[in-house]
């Protein structure tokens, strides 16, 4: 039985905690219909726990979290080379928002905040690079939530652009080499969670019209279940 282990490297504002799941169960909910007879385990590396050795895991998600890669959090640099570690064993690896950062900078792309300022709400995405776990009939595009003012900024020699869009050029990014596939969007994210995480942080990081339109945004649909059927048959393919 594989087991899908997870890096909690962030949790909920502790306004909401007790409304909502923390980030590894969100994953769980996604991803475990997509993967039958699968595991599941989660690190609270943000929380203090240490990180295991990649090499004896069989896949490794890394969540999102309110940290920069930039920040010096004692946790940082073992997850920079815990990630490195995971890619030279190759062992399949997906980042998601602060997760597609780390997997980034880890392996020598540049992450920074952006000049273009803080996304959110449902983004759509132009499919640019169709990869096998999409499907015989991949999409053309695809709209998660987001939450994220630091960005990708460099596309590493080797590396896959998959999707973007105008806001975040490199918005989806797969790593043929190290076995890694990363979103910037938040598939695990329901609309009402992104919308409590919106309001927490109304009229004070985020403008109170720009949080307006966002929560409106999500009268649209998001593609949640698509992209972890997606992360799902990337990591099925790659244990194989």
């Amino acid at each position: 039985m594989p087991t899908l282990t997870i890096i909690e490297t962030g949790r909920p504002p502790e306004k909401i905690q007790g409304d909502w799941p923390d980030y590894p169960e969100m994953f769980q909910d996604l991803l475990e219909p997509h993967l039958p007879g699968w595991a599941f385990d989660s690190v609270a590396l943000s929380s203090g726990e240490a990180l295991p050795d990649p090499a004896e895991l069989d896949a490794i998600l890394i969540t999102g979290s309110a940290a920069g890669v930039y920040d010096d959090f004692p946790w940082m640099a073992p997850l920079m080379d815990f990630i490195r570690a995971a890619a030279q064993a190759q062992i399949p690896q997906i980042g998601i928002c602060f997760g597609h950062q780390a997997i980034a900078n880890a392996l020598g792309a540049d992450v920074a905040k952006s000049d273009k300022g803080w996304g959110i709400g449902r983004h759509v995405y132009d499919v640019l690079a169709p990869q096998p776990w999409m499907g015989p009939e991949a999409p053309k595009s695809f709209s998660l939530g987001v939450s994220h003012q630091d960005q990708v900024l460099s596309l590493l020699p080797g590396a896959i652009q998959v999707a973007k869009n105008d806001f975040c050029e490199f918005a989806a990014l797969v790593y043929p080499n190290a076995k890694a596939i990363s979103f910037q969007g938040h598939p695990e994210f329901s609309s009402g969670f992104s919308c409590a995480l919106y309001e927490v942080r109304k009229g004070t990081r985020l403008p109170v019209e720009m949080v307006e339109a966002a929560e409106a945004s999500f009268a649209e649909p998001i593609d949640n279940d698509q992209t972890g059927q997606w992360m799902a048959r990337f990591l099925i393919s790659e244990i194989a």
